[in-house]
């Protein structure tokens, strides 16, 4: 009697206190918010930039394969469409130069209200936009240029502006935006509206072909997604990393499915072809890649497996 008259007790004192209740209270978060993540590339450190995920039907996106296979292939990896795509820009550091290569989707609004970070998370990363001394946009589209202005204004007020000169003479052409379809004429407003105020302050130089920008940073051509589609090659002490622009879109099934392109790339071909001489010179060379639609951070390795490849993420390291 005496020990249930205790335990009685007991239970009647953790009822007052509150002590049995859970702890429920918190708010869910729901959303996780990756933003910046810094690497070293030899003396170079490199970041890479989140501006959040655009909700894509990747089923419908890709050509030459229907979309129930894609559904199917996305499944082998835990993946569904609408996929919540990656949009990743980076920043290198050389020691003497800021440089940015693309700037995500920037406050348009275009693409929903899970992007348009890459500003905030540069910040978080602890640069400021007056430190930015160079931006290289690897194509026009506005998920790459959309963060170059900031309610309407340069963004980057002390940056020079680079991309290919075949690239820019497509999408700023007045004349190619009045014959465009209706499907692409947000393109080339896009590219218009974000580039426009550098092209007016003089801060945009366009380069042709394969050149070097500086010391460390080469720009290799391309026109396979876009006209004038640029990599850029990032290489200090002996390490190398690539950065593709947006050679890859559906990492899920164009790893296994090289061949494979997407309703964006406006030269299918070359886009598929240009994949593969990248992808395997990443993996002969066993360099470093950055993406802006794989994953965030969006920086890995490359492997071949069967007829396509495999996707290895760069280790995170929280050593300084």
């Amino acid at each position: 009697m005496t020990r249930k008259l205790t335990s009685l007790a007991l239970a009647a004192l953790l009822a007052c206190t509150g002590a049995t209740s859970a702890f429920a209270a918190a708010p869910l978060v729901k959303t996780p918010n990756p933003g910046y993540f810094h690497m070293m590339l030899g003396d170079f450190e490199v970041t890479a930039i989140g501006d959040g995920t655009i909700e894509l039907p990747v089923n419908t996106l890709i050509t030459g394969m229907k979309p129930a296979q894609v559904d199917a292939e996305l499944a082998k990896v835990h993946l569904k469409s609408p996929l919540d795509t990656s949009v990743n820009g980076f920043v290198i550091n050389t020691g003497s130069k800021l440089v940015l290569v693309d700037t995500g989707s920037g406050d348009s609004g275009a693409f929903g209200p899970n992007v348009g970070r890459f500003l905030a998370n540069l910040k978080a990363a602890g640069y400021t936009p007056e430190q930015v001394d160079e931006i290289y946009i690897t194509h026009l589209h506005l998920d790459h240029v959309g963060g170059l202005i900031s309610g309407g204004k340069i963004a980057f007020p002390n940056a020079i502006v680079r991309a290919q000169k075949k690239e820019a003479d497509f999408w700023l052409s007045q004349a190619n935006l009045d014959k465009a379809s209706a499907d692409m004429k947000g393109f080339f407003k896009g590219a218009q509206t974000s580039l426009q105020p550098y092209v007016a302050a003089g801060k945009f130089k366009p380069f042709e072909g394969d050149t070097e920008l500086l010391p460390g940073i080469r720009a290799h051509a391309g026109d396979g997604h876009t006209p004038g589609h640029s990599r850029y090659l990032v290489e200090s002490k002996g390490q190398k990393l690539v950065l593709v622009g947006d050679l890859i879109h559906v990492a899920g099934v164009q790893l296994a499915h090289p061949e494979l392109t997407v309703g964006f790339d406006l030269n299918a071909k070359d886009a598929a072809a240009e994949r593969k001489q990248e992808f395997d010179a990443a993996v002969k060379g066993g360099y470093l890649v950055g993406a802006p639609h794989i994953q965030f951070p969006g920086l890995g390795h490359l492997v071949k497996e069967g007829k396509g490849y495999a996707w290895i993420p760069v280790n995170y390291s929280s050593v300084r």
